[in-house]
């Protein structure tokens, strides 16, 4: 199943695809494919280049890691991502370097890299679903992840599978056509909620 975006103007194809389903096969991912993920992510751009994001690695090639990282999502995620082949905390650090200073743009830096993830992903026929419904304390704690950093997704990594095997009411969800707010109500110009004229 293909669910692509229907766009007002061309763009790149891996994103015209890029598409968070939630039927994964069960097929693994070998680690060199994985890896090449974490390396886009790697080189994508950050505030004074700090790099603050961090990632806690979960595949189905470790059942009991992979539990691990399972038992941190909300059920309602459980119900379809326990076939994705990995399953990946975000966290990011909160301040910036060595410093007391508090980074402000952390979690924009923490989403280009994951941005960055995804594309790479689309381009090894690999899809990325990313879940706000987890436990970010549980996270926390089983990881032992400190305090200046803080949990802030999990991701689903796989290839995609059959729509059928979702349950039902998922299946609804999947089906439903892809909609996204029109340019002249997040691209302004000149003052707060004036659409920018492109075309000048």
């Amino acid at each position: 199943m293909e669910n692509l975006a229907h766009t007002t103007l061309p763009i790149h194809e891996l994103l015209q695809r890029r598409w968070s389903p939630r039927a994964f096969s069960e097929k693994l991912i070998d680690p060199e494919t994985l890896t090449r993920l974490f390396e886009a992510a790697r080189w994508s751009p950050s505030w004074r280049n700090d790099q603050p994001w961090r990632f806690i690695v979960a595949t189905r090639g470790n059942e009991t890691e992979f539990q691990k990282m399972f038992a941190c999502l909300k059920p309602g995620n459980q119900h379809w991502a326990g076939k994705a082949a990995a399953l990946v905390a975000v966290v990011t650090k909160l301040q910036y370097g060595h410093h007391e200073e508090p980074n402000p743009t952390t979690y924009y830096d923490a989403g280009q890299a994951i941005a960055h993830l995804t594309v790479e992903a689309m381009n090894n026929d690999l899809y990325v679903h990313q879940m706000g419904g987890v436990d970010r304390p549980k996270i926390r704690e089983i990881y032992g992840i400190p305090a200046e950093y803080n949990p802030i997704v999990v991701i689903a990594i796989g290839y995609l599978g059959q729509i059928e095997d979702l349950a039902e009411d998922i299946q609804q969800r999947e089906r439903r056509e892809r909609v996204r707010k029109p340019l002249d109500e997040i691209v302004f110009s000149g003052e707060w909620e004036n659409p920018a004229d492109l075309a000048d």
